[in-house]
């Protein structure tokens, strides 16, 4: 069986915990920035556990994180 491949697109937004929970970034902090207050842009810094509903399939695609 030949070697999964993993999917790049994801491996560049999502890294591995040691405990292996997936980590990502969150949305809404690329433009339009003016009409978002101060504390919805501090708190939008912050890293994010992956859901538990998406992990299964994020799995599938990142087999080697």
């Amino acid at each position: 069986m030949p070697k999964m491949k993993t999917s790049r697109a994801a491996a560049k937004r999502f890294k591995a915990t040691g405990t292996g929970k997936l980590k990502r970034n969150k949305a809404y902090k690329r433009h339009i920035l003016t009409k978002k207050s101060t504390k919805t842009k501090r708190n939008l810094r912050k890293a994010a556990m992956t859901d538990s509903t998406n992990v299964k399939n994020m799995k599938k695609i990142l087999p080697y994180i």
